[in-house]
């Protein structure tokens, strides 16, 4: 009995991270939706995303170091701090002022190229986008607080220590997450499906010159759409900094939305969340039940391993779209 309360408080735990898991992967989605190629730089987006949310929240003078390095001056701060909701908007602001740069100085001369050439365009924009957001804030490991609630849930742990003799400890943050997430994508998935601007971003991952030719702005479609991933790069980057400060290894947690993509679908934003929640609840629960066996640590690779049976046996994932092309 006693096993199956811990495999039960395991899988809670497994949702609630698999739910940050497709928070990542939501913004992989929308890029890939619009332009049909993986955006590698989804994982510096949250983290560039957080650095200036930290950055404006706590009164920082962007570039710090380097104008101190220049001028031999000894400015870090402009003295005052901005309220955590006002510093959440004027960093989306930046995440839109940052889609219409990239669309501008990027994606404008890429129109019709091959997909793995704006590949190749991700991979740069993202050690750009690393190097700038170390540049503008600087390296050291920085503290979120934008006011969430963390910390174990005493009302989970009073209500399951009555019905199981064995209270869950459920961090708060990760219900807050899930819920956050569950709008997030509800939202979404009616812009995808109910909006001209929706029907128009699925035409343009379509084909960029078909698109073009029906009077469509390729140009409007690809700053919205990177716009919402930036806001949806926040969102994650909020979850994570939160949880684990805000540092530069908070770029890697795209690696984790590889696995979630390759389950869900890379054209599916249900299927980034479905993915996202077998991932979480599958790496937990193995972990759980396996890992003792076989000295541990299978976290690090169970999502892989899933991924790439997924890739032999059903390549499009559980909801993407199987593409044949006539040769």
């Amino acid at each position: 009995m006693d096993q199956l309360v811990f495999a039960a408080e395991v899988f809670l735990n497994g949702l609630m991270t698999g739910v940050m898991y497709a928070l990542v992967a939501l913004g992989f989605v929308l890029i890939f939706k619009a332009s049909g190629v993986f955006n590698y730089a989804q994982g510096v987006l949250a983290l560039f995303a957080a650095l200036t949310l930290v950055g404006i929240q706590q009164g920082q003078v962007p570039f710090a170091h380097l104008i101190n390095a220049m001028l031999g001056t000894h400015i870090s701060s402009f003295g005052w701090t901005v309220p955590a909701l006002l510093a959440i908007l004027l960093t989306a602001g930046v995440m839109v002022l940052l889609a219409f740069l990239i669309e501008k100085l990027v994606l404008q001369h890429l129109v019709g190229q091959e997909p793995i050439i704006l590949f190749m365009a991700t991979i740069g924009l993202a050690y750009f986008l690393e190097g700038l957001g170390d540049v503008m804030w600087g390296a050291d490991i920085k503290t979120l607080d934008v006011g969430l609630p963390q910390g174990i849930s005493d009302g989970i742990e009073a209500v399951t220590g009555e019905w199981f003799g064995y209270g869950f400890f459920i961090d708060r943050l990760d219900i807050w997450a899930t819920i956050i997430a569950a709008l997030l994508v509800a939202a979404l998935v009616a812009f995808s499906q109910y909006t001209k601007q929706g029907r128009a971003m699925r035409a343009v991952a379509d084909d960029h010159q078909a698109a073009l030719s029906v009077g469509i702005s390729l140009r409007f479609i690809w700053v919205m759409v990177w716009s919402i991933a930036g806001f949806v790069a926040l969102v994650a980057g909020i979850m994570w900094g939160t949880k684990s400060g805000v540092q530069f290894s908070l770029s890697l947690i795209a690696l984790k939305a590889l696995p979630v993509l390759m389950l869900g679908g890379f054209t599916s934003i249900p299927g980034a969340i479905i993915g996202g929640l077998i991932i979480g609840v599958g790496e937990k629960l193995f972990e759980f039940l396996i890992g003792p066996m076989v000295g541990g640590a299978t976290e690090n690779w169970f999502a892989y391993v899933l991924a790439l049976l997924f890739l032999v046996f059903r390549p499009q994932g559980l909801f993407g779209e199987r593409i044949i092309e006539r040769v």
